[in-house]
C-alpha cells in the first residue's frame, strides 16, 4: 500500500488545494475597514484523468528492479520476487526464494478520492511478506488491470465497490524504506517506515492518540481493515533518516 509516511509526520497526506475562506461580516461591523488578506483561489486538480500510459512506465526493466529492491534491506530484497510494471501490467522479472514480493506501486494504489490518484510521478517501492503478498497485493494488481483497460475513475470506483476484498491474513506486513520513492507532490520521498495490515479498527492499536507510538493508521482496501504505519530510523541502505 499507497498506497508513505515519515516518522515525524502526523499526516499521510495533506490536500493539494488551499481552502477558500469566506468572511461573513456582522451587520454592526459592515462599515469597518477589512484588513484581512484577500481570499486565495482554489488550485485546480492537475490529475483529473489518467495520463498517457508511457508516463507511468519505468525507464527500463533494470531500473524498475533496482527501485523495487530499494524498498527493503538487501537481506530481504535480494531474495524476494520482483514484479516489474510495463504496458501489459505487472510481471515477475526475478523469481523469489524467501516468500517476499518487492515492486514499485503507482498512483492507483492511493485512496480513490485522493487528488493524486492519476499522478504519473508517483513511485512507491514496497516489499510485502508472504501473508501480505497473498492477501493485500492481489487487490492492487486487480486495480492495475482496470487502469490498463482504460477505465475511468467512476468505473474504477464502481469496480472497487463490487470487488470482494479479503481480509489481510494474520501477520501481513510490508516495508517501505527506500530513499528513492515519490509519494506525492507535497511529500516527495516517504520517510522509512513499516506497515502492519490488520482486520481491526484503528482504535484497537490506539493509533493517532496523543503520545501513542502508533502515530498513524489508514483504512485498507477492504474498508473495515486498517494499515498501521510505524516509522523506523534507517533507510534500506543502512543510513540514518534525518
Amino acid at each position: 500500500m499507497k498506497p508513505a509516511i515519515h516518522h515525524r509526520r502526523a499526516r499521510y497526506r495533506s490536500g493539494c488545494a488551499a481552502a477558500l475562506v469566506i468572511l461573513a461580516a456582522a451587520p454592526a461591523l459592515a462599515q469597518k475597514q477589512d484588513h484581512s488578506p484577500p481570499a486565495r483561489p482554489v488550485s485546480p486538480n492537475p490529475y483529473k484523468t489518467m495520463a498517457p500510459l508511457a508516463a507511468y512506465l519505468p525507464p527500463s526493466e533494470a531500473a524498475e528492479i533496482a527501485l523495487a529492491r530499494s524498498a527493503a534491506p538487501p537481506s530481504i530484497s535480494d531474495d524476494a520476487e520482483i514484479l516489474v510494471f510495463d504496458a501489459r501490467g505487472h510481471h515477475r522479472a526475478v523469481a523469489g526464494k524467501n516468500g517476499w514480493t518487492c515492486m514499485v506501486q503507482r498512483s492507483w494504489n492511493d485512496a480513490l478520492d485522493k487528488p493524486d490518484f492519476w499522478n504519473s510521478k508517483i513511485r512507491v517501492p514496497i516489499c510485502l511478506n508472504s501473508a501480505a503478498s497473498r492477501s493485500v497485493l492481489p487487490v492492487y494488481l486487480e486495480r492495475t488491470k482496470w487502469v490498463l483497460a482504460k477505465r475511468s475513475l467512476p468505473v474504477i470506483l464502481a469496480n472497487a465497490k463490487a470487488l470482494r476484498v479479503p481480509a489481510p491474513e494474520p501477520g501481513a506486513f510490508a516495508i517501505m524504506m527506500s530513499k528513492q520513492g515519490y509519494l506525492a507532490d507535497d511529500i516527495g520521498p516517504a520517510g522509512p517506515h513499516v506497515m502492519v495490515y490488520l482486520d481491526v479498527p484503528a482504535s484497537a492499536w490506539a493509533a493517532g492518540l496523543p503520545g501513542s507510538p502508533i502515530g498513524m493508521a489508514l483504512p485498507g482496501y477492504k474498508g473495515s481493515d486498517t494499515v498501521f504505519y510505524m516509522g523506523v530510523r534507517k533507510w534500506s541502505d543502512g543510513t540514518l533518516a534525518k
